[in-house]
């Protein structure tokens, strides 16, 4: 049965690929495709053309290759057609409006594929229906695609881009009018709208076209001065950062942030950081790593510890190669680097942003309307500052795209929104880009570093005032590496069905379960109706499970890459400062979840690279 189904498959495989052939205009995809034709290569056929990339929220993320399954010219040209479809449906002033479009340095010879290749693909499509479109006539950070969207009041904006994915991948991320990323049920519109228009449109391949077109926009030098100019708000020490001895080396990871955090540096009266030079241009090779990712820790950072060492420099800020995320490292007493973890980093930007905030409005009232956001497997630091003084704080689901939404209701509302963060090292700073922005937080982390040394205190001592004060949140996350769909599915099957049909686990080891919510199939133990508050997704895995002794931990899939992740927290109230026996607590605590959870060696998974 299983062979006359895979014959069936491999004919719809090869007819997909004659298809390709005739639709495909990039000689090196096209050989491609006649080649494995041609030598009848079956396995390799089924990967390129097996399945078509999926269109998600986070719009799509895969490597650049030939096929449906892969990033290419052709499937460029077929999700920007269905994407075009779905805007004229949506908006009745698209050709009024326009959609903004930007683009990284990624670039992948073997198939012709290039981050700028793709976007003035994309930007032909749009202007061959006579929508207008602000295309970057450079690499910019994904925050200014955002920005654009909402400052020039678009009806969209497009970023190419994989962020710190592996460089054979690409990514094609999509904005939608209020300037957050799509939610759902735009997803599934516009991948629908893309099965309806997969034949490329006369004019799809002719990207000279654009460069003719009283339609194509520029919007790179006005965004560039127009973004600092509002960023610029956010600086309230000008004399100190003019002052400061402090020094600080950055990082772009061969990626696009160099030359956009020195102009930060600039408008906030700093001396411009030292740049690593080995990583400052950006490169699609990223030589010097082994993953382009700063959250990965001191593996990407060698080259800024030793030039920090070179230069008595004690802060380290390092983007991710599209400038969305921040990681930041300190020089320790001892000698020692410490880098700091999302949670960490987002309990002293949310402190610090508070701070500044409350020395500006001294008004009593006015803290009834701010708010903080941070999404459900980051730390609840927030919370507990909110709680203190008396401002609010609100989770949502994991993903800067339900944040972002969230911001832009409570600011249509009249609210302010100081700041979100997620554990992932992304942090939204200032409210004029509702995504994460590595650009902002980093001179914002600089300047409450330069302010912290006039007081004769490290970020890291900074960061134990605010849990001495609040009270300590111990997190800790990691993940697995795991190919196989079949193998993730039925792990969290059997956390569902525990002991016996739909029972989750009463214990872990030796730590009771007090309650578990299931984001997957809505089910929540601590809610009267057991119904979950947040919204449930079928197509992605879920579970929190919170323990009699204080701690929640999330078991998740993630949705660009394969892994399942987790993450860990035990908050104790002020005035336990008892750190050491927490994280032993919680490092126990974790050791059971992986051995009886995860179940790694009967599961086959790998554990995170060190």
């Amino acid at each position: 049965m299983a062979t006359m189904a895979e014959g069936l498959e491999d004919q719809r495989i090869q007819l997909a690929a004659s298809d390709w052939l005739l639709w495909d205009k990039n000689s090196k995809t096209r050989d491609n495709v006649k080649y494995l034709l041609a030598n009848q290569s079956t396995e390799e056929l089924r990967k390129c053309f097996g399945s078509r990339m999926e269109f998600g929220t986070a719009g799509l993320r895969a490597p650049m290759g030939t096929g449906t399954s892969r990033m290419n010219d052709l499937t460029i040209i077929q999700t920007t057609q269905g994407f075009c479809r779905y805007l004229e449906k949506s908006f009745s002033d698209l050709k009024k409006r326009g959609v903004v479009i930007g683009y990284d340095a990624r670039a992948h010879p073997p198939s012709g594929g290039s981050s700028k290749r793709f976007a003035r693909l994309a930007a032909t499509a749009f202007i061959s229906q006579g929508i207008p479109v602000y295309l970057f006539s450079n690499i910019t950070p994904t925050p200014f695609v955002p920005y654009a969207v909402t400052h020039l009041k678009l009806s969209a904006g497009i970023m190419v881009t994989a962020s710190h994915n592996p460089k054979e991948d690409n990514g094609y991320k999509v904005y939608w009018e209020n300037g957050a990323q799509i939610i759902s049920p735009h997803d599934k519109g516009i991948a629908q709208a893309i099965e309806e228009n997969l034949e490329p449109w006369p004019q799809a391949w002719d990207d000279s076209l654009i460069d003719k077109s009283p339609l194509l926009h520029d919007p790179y030098a006005s965004i560039n001065k127009d973004y600092f100019k509002d960023i610029q708000k956010h600086c309230f020490h000008r004399n100190i950062n003019k002052e400061t001895k402090l020094k600080f080396v950055h990082t772009s990871v061969h990626g696009v942030g160099h030359e956009f955090v020195q102009s930060a540096f600039k408008v906030f009266d700093f001396s411009p950081p030292f740049a690593v030079p080995e990583q400052k241009e950006p490169d699609p090779e990223f030589p010097t790593v082994k993953y382009p990712n700063p959250e990965e820790g001191k593996g990407v950072l060698t080259l800024s510890f030793a030039l920090a060492e070179k230069e008595g420099a004690r802060i380290i800020l390092a983007n991710d190669p599209d400038a969305d995320r921040l990681a930041v490292a300190e020089k320790q007493e001892s000698g020692e680097w410490k880098v700091f973890s999302g949670n960490e980093s987002g309990a002293l930007l949310g402190w610090w942003i508070f701070t500044c905030w409350k020395k500006q409005n001294q008004e009593p009232a006015a803290i009834k309307d701010v708010y903080m956001l941070s999404s459900t497997v980051s730390s609840k630091i927030l919370r507990a500052i909110a709680l203190k003084e008396g401002f609010h704080f609100e989770e949502t689901l994991t993903g800067f795209k339900w944040m972002g939404n969230r911001a832009k209701q409570l600011m249509d509302q009249g609210k302010t929104v100081l700041f979100a963060f997620e554990e992932a090292i992304g942090y939204m700073c200032s409210p004029v880009v509702l995504d994460k922005d590595g650009v902002s937080a980093a001179v914002i982390t600089a300047e409450m570093a330069a302010f912290l040394e006039t007081k004769k205190l490290t970020l890291s001592q900074q960061l134990k005032n605010i849990y001495n004060e609040y009270g300590y949140h111990v997190t800790k996350a990691s993940y697995f590496i795991c190919h196989d769909q079949k193998i993730i599915k039925e792990l969290f099957e059997k956390l569902r069905n525990y002991d016996g049909k739909n029972t989750y686990p009463k214990t872990c080891g030796r730590f009771a379960v007090s309650g578990v919510r299931d984001l997957t199939t809505g089910y929540d133990s601590n809610e009267t109706d057991k119904k979950a508050v947040l919204p449930t997704s079928k197509s992605s895995q879920m579970i929190t499970f919170t323990f009699t002794n204080g701690c929640v931990a999330t078991m998740r899939t993630s949705g660009t890459e394969p892994k399942i992740k987790y993450y860990s927290e035990l908050c104790a109230p002020p005035g336990n400062s008892d750190f050491e026996k927490l994280k032993k607590e919680l490092d126990e605590l974790v050791s059971a979840i992986e051995k009886y959870f995860f179940e790694p060696e009967k599961n086959k998974l790998q554990p995170k690279p060190e």
